[in-house]
């Protein structure tokens, strides 16, 4: 904002613009006072939910913070406008909305929660254990940190958390999804087809002479919107990244192998082992069952006299290293391929050690890993210049230097890309070529415009700066410039049209009594078979738009649908459908009552929810709400 101040006071009418309003916030001062202005602003009120208010500054806090959990998902940051037509504005406001009125509620109940409740609630918490299973609070920190919360914070939270949930359980209670909707569910998804089919493609469709120059003229001028040439931008930008600063350091081999060296173990893949382990109550009985295996009995005949399935006794295939029992991991690396052990006193009792398929580990040389190093050091050198060169580049921009004035001044290499349309390509309908991968630096230009001098977007560490040079606007094209793309398209729909017309009269004869074998031959096609397909199948050589007619059609009746690529079209009879019985206690039958239990409990608890805002009243101050996300801009 500064360097636009500094841009915009640099001429007599950007000065003459600047002291008129600089006045007038010297008269605000004075009518208003400079601490009613800062006070006033941190205390307004964003909404009133019951007795609960939420201020403009908490809400500020809980939408940037969502913001940033988005950003972190999707590797970017997200803009404000983004945001808005994502409708996340929406979103987070009606979430904090139902919170605050689950919380007026509480307080309405009497609820209440004890701080050791509290406590024992986050213990629990799988996400804060450790690799002993215990809770680890250095996770704890790491983790709710990482999310932007204090411990104070988090802790009270929770305990809020903890109420609404108190009162959603009481509300769900009881709620279970009826048997019919279940029994619809499940033939709707299980219902099976077979079909029939033929494909009707260019070959059946006759021969098509050229059209004629007011034929084509004609087509031309009812499609001129598809070959409309694209808006199209010149972008220059220049891109400060560790892995483009560090391509220019040169890496010696005596600092590489150094780190080579250290990180040796970590380079290196441990030898690994098929294991399996067998508990005994005590030696007696382990020492008993090992004698049995030395007069001939299998390990795995051994388990399944004990009752025991092969997922009870299978470690896996693992290093040593990752082995929780150590007197374990030492008897089970210490044994030939296919031998059992002695038994050993584990942590959980007596057990007996077999050992299957050994994976061998391997040592990288320090050729191979060379060059992988060298970019690594030469990124971790670079991140300070990269930090460097950020406030140097922002001094030149604040200057007045254009992205490309700057980057020669710093010694950088700036690109310019003449032409790139929306979706990044250039007018020859290829992808624009110099633009690094990952880098929507064509998507912030068309949010931008001349002369504009835009924020830098974050990039893989790094930044890039960017300027539009230039907009070409869109325009429509003259017939001539795209004749042979016109008559292209002209013949692609002759051939359609003409196949459709083929296919209606194939599907007529069908379903007055037609056989698809007779119709097929008589124009030189054959007939193939798709077989017990559901709605959600990929049946290949089917297209998608076939498989949703056939569960649109009738068994024993014909239909038709256009193809994959719109070039040919698909006749088809329903021969058989099959719905299979539906099994109340499967797997698969139990978790979609789950999926249909939470969908039931979200809509009993937003019902709730909006019950209880018409109830206690709510008010949002729209204004505060525009500021915060953006939308007064």
């Amino acid at each position: 904002m500064l360097r636009g101040m500094r841009k915009a006071s640099s001429n007599w009418l950007g000065k003459t613009i600047m002291a008129v309003v600089m006045g007038v916030l010297i008269i605000s001062f004075g009518v208003w006072g400079i601490a009613d202005i800062f006070r006033g602003f941190g205390q307004s009120t964003l909404a009133k939910i019951g007795r609960t208010e939420i201020s403009t500054e908490q809400f500020r806090q809980l939408y940037t913070e969502k913001l940033q959990q988005i950003g972190r998902q999707f590797g970017r940051p997200l803009t404000m406008d983004q945001a808005r037509a994502f409708g996340l504005d929406r979103q987070v406001l009606q979430q904090v909305i139902a919170e605050a009125a689950f919380d007026d509620n509480a307080r309405q109940l009497g609820l209440g929660q004890s701080d050791a409740q509290t406590m024992r609630m986050i213990y629990s918490d799988p996400n804060f254990k450790g690799v002993s299973g215990n809770f680890d609070p250095a996770r704890f920190q790491a983790t709710i940190r990482q999310v932007g919360y204090t411990e104070q914070r988090y802790i009270a939270d929770q305990r809020r958390v903890s109420l609404r949930r108190q009162i959603a359980n009481t509300i769900t209670a009881g709620l279970e999804p009826p048997k019919t909707l279940i029994d619809a569910l499940v033939r709707f998804q299980n219902e099976q087809r077979t079909i029939d089919y033929v494909k009707l493609d260019a070959a059946q469709a006759g021969t098509i002479d050229p059209p004629s120059p007011e034929a084509l003229a004609s087509y031309f001028d009812d499609h001129k919107t598809q070959f409309r040439a694209p808006e199209y931008r010149k972008i220059s930008f220049v891109v400060i990244t560790p892995e483009e600063i560090g391509k220019w350091a040169s890496i010696s081999d005596e600092d590489a192998r150094k780190i080579f060296e250290e990180r040796r173990d970590k380079l290196s893949t441990p030898e690994r082992r098929q294991v399996s382990q067998m508990v005994f109550p005590n030696v007696e009985e382990a020492q008993a069952a090992r004698g049995r295996i030395a007069s001939g009995l299998s390990f795995d005949d051994l388990a399944k006299e004990r009752g025991l399935n092969p997922s009870d006794i299978d470690l896996g295939t693992i290093a040593k290293s990752a082995m929780i029992d150590p007197a374990i991991a030492d008897a089970a690396f210490s044994l030939a391929a296919d031998e059992v052990s002695q038994p050993v006193q584990g942590r959980f009792g007596t057990a007996l050690v077999k050992v299957g398929k050994i994976e061998p580990g391997v040592q990288p040389s320090y050729e191979s890993a060379a060059p992988t190093l060298k970019r690594e050091i030469a990124a971790e050198r670079a991140r300070a210049q990269v930090a460097s060169l950020h406030d140097k580049m922002e001094d030149e921009r604040g200057g007045g230097a254009s992205v490309i004035e700057a980057a020669q001044k710093l010694g950088l290499t700036a690109v310019t890309v003449d032409a790139a349309d929306r979706s990044g390509r250039a007018p020859n309908g290829q992808p624009v070529s110099g633009i690094p991968q990952g880098l929507n630096v064509v998507t912030q230009a068309f949010s931008s415009d001349i002369g504009v001098d835009n924020d830098p977007i974050q990039f893989n560490g790094g930044y890039v700066w960017f300027d539009v040079l230039g907009i070409t606007p869109s325009r429509e094209r003259t017939i001539d410039e795209v004749k042979d793309q016109v008559e292209t398209r002209w013949r692609d729909d002759q051939v359609s049209s003409r196949l459709r017309t083929k296919a209606t009269e194939m599907v007529q004869k069908l379903n007055q009594g037609g056989k698809l074998a007779e119709e097929s031959a008589s124009l030189g096609l054959k007939v193939d078979t798709a077989a017990g397909f559901r709605r959600d199948a990929t049946v290949p050589g089917v297209p998608t738009s076939v498989i949703e007619a056939a569960f649109r059609t009738p068994k024993d009746a014909a239909a038709q649908a256009p193809g994959a690529g719109g070039g040919d079209w698909v006749v088809f009879r329903v021969t058989d459908v099959t719905v299979p019985p539906v099994d109340l206690a499967s797997d698969d039958i139990k978790k979609l009552k789950e999926t249909l239990l939470r969908g039931l409990s979200d809509e009993q608890v937003a019902e709730y929810v909006t019950k209880l805002e018409s109830q206690i009243g709510t008010t949002i101050n729209q204004s505060a709400l525009a500021q915060v996300t953006g939308a007064n801009n």
